[in-house]
């Protein structure tokens, strides 16, 4: 049965092969359970409400993956992505986390009718490949602007931003913190990041998700010894696992269908939802050529076959995770430890689906795990998007200024579609300026893009 519904002699393996792929992929993005309900519940989602749609939206886009297209990737609320809906649009630009759903809900709908025409694929190729490159570093240096954050490391202070401190904790928040409470969780998160790259280095299947949770536990330790302190009235709480509910799954109620659609025909509301639209686009196509490349999947035309079917599942997962309540879900590239050891067909996919679906269960678990040990994944998938940055031609000042623009606007600014927005504009006026517009063929789109985000700036 197992063949005749995956072609698994077709693809070259068997279905060992596929099982231990697909859970080597759960293991690389577990870490997903516990970063997404932390981002989002910044905004003032219920944690436990989110932590469901979190592995109900990974469940429902992995198995789509295996049914529409018979690939070995795995889907997930993404990063960067989740970090735009909460850091920008909610705590940046004051809306509230239903308006953001509604906006996710709005770019699901729209990469339906895209994924069903070869659209989505048009708008991919008519960016240029270096800007691409561009939004994923940028993209990298704000999540882990993010997680360090998160972790304290980093806080505010006369200069802006300045290297943790107790006194200057206290002096920047107003409050009476010690070692005991936010001193110990700095330097746990500083260890954690240590050890994650450790990890990686070592290549250890499922760094990310093990250097969490070798985080927490130390914390754990911490705590039992004394030298961690809860402080519930400076948002410190105990770090070990509530099972006084048993393990009953958390309820959806709090956040799902909760969608606003009052001002959806504003010109804020379609800025918002061309960002999620724009970097959800590059995220998954770029995924898909890239860890499809790894397996060898591509055509002799670098294409991907059943690419359609691939987009669509992407885009049908995004829209019924917005119902349920959780950011936009999308392709992982930690697809790619799956692919590495093996994993060739859909398969893959309904095993990482299925392990997504008995996490659901495990919940006190991954609601205990606190913010300063998932900040050491957050600087580490940064490291992770960086990497692109050789991607980009930096001999020719045409494209890589732009680029530097739409890199380092995102994290100075807080706002991944700050980044977008600049880089495109300074993208066509040095293009077209100089007169080199003509021989990049600039397409149509990037011209329409950057009168857009013009009138962005001069009207809102």
């Amino acid at each position: 049965m197992l063949e005749k519904v995956f072609k698994l002699s077709e693809n070259k393996t068997d279905a060992k092969t596929e099982i231990l792929a697909g859970i080597t992929t759960f293991m690389t993005m577990a870490y997903i359970l516990a970063v997404n309900p932390s981002i989002l519940s910044a905004t003032g989602m219920d944690s436990g409400a989110v932590f469901t749609a979190t592995a109900l939206a990974a469940f429902i886009g992995t198995l789509l993956m295996a049914i529409f297209a018979n690939y070995p990737f795995a889907l997930a609320p993404g990063m960067g992505l989740n970090a735009y809906f909460a850091y920008t649009v909610v705590l940046g630009m004051g809306y509230s986390w239903e308006y953001a759903l509604t906006a996710v809900f709005a770019e699901g709908i729209i990469f339906i009718l895209l994924s069903a025409t070869n659209v989505r694929e048009a708008i991919f190729n008519a960016i240029p490949q270096n800007l691409k490159a561009a939004v994923s570093v940028g993209i990298g240096l704000f999540i882990a602007f993010i997680g360090l954050q998160n972790a304290k490391i980093v806080i505010g202070g006369s200069t802006l931003l300045q290297l943790f401190s107790v006194d200057k904790y206290n002096e920047v928040n107003g409050v009476s913190a010690s070692f005991n409470d936010v001193g110990i969780t700095v330097l746990l998160a500083i260890i954690g990041i240590i050890v994650t790259g450790i990890l990686v280095v070592k290549n250890i299947k499922g760094n990310i998700l093990w250097g969490i949770l070798i985080t927490w536990l130390l914390g754990i330790i911490c705590q039992f010894t004394g030298l961690y302190v809860p402080n519930a009235d400076l948002g410190f709480y105990s770090l070990l696992p509530n099972f006084s509910n048993g393990l009953s799954i958390p309820s959806l109620s709090p956040i799902f269908c909760k969608l606003d659609f009052s001002g959806i025909f504003s010109l804020n509301f379609i800025v918002i939802l061309f960002a999620f639209l724009f970097v959800d686009l590059f995220d998954t196509i770029g995924t898909l050529i890239g860890v499809s490349a790894k397996a060898d999947m591509l055509d002799e035309n670098g294409k991907l076959p059943r690419i359609k079917g691939a987009l669509m599942a992407d885009a049908v997962a995004t829209t019924v995770g917005a119902v349920i309540g959780t950011s936009t879900t999308t392709t992982f590239v930690e697809s790619a430890s799956g692919v590495s050891e093996g994993g060739r067909t859909g398969l893959t996919s309904v095993t990482t689906a299925i392990l997504f679906g008995l996490s659901l269960f495990l919940s006190p678990i991954f609601l205990a795990i606190p913010s300063f040990a998932t900040a050491p994944a957050l600087v580490i998938v940064g490291l992770y998007m960086l990497t692109n940055v050789t991607n980009i031609d930096f001999n020719d000042m045409s494209e890589a200024i732009p680029c530097y623009v739409c890199i380092i606007a995102m994290p100075f600014f807080y706002s991944i579609s700050e980044g977008i927005s600049m880089g495109v504009i300074t993208y066509v006026a040095l293009n077209l300026i100089t007169g080199k517009a003509k021989e990049k063929k600039v397409s149509a789109l990037m011209y329409v893009l950057a009168v857009l985000f013009i009138l962005k700036y001069v009207f809102l």
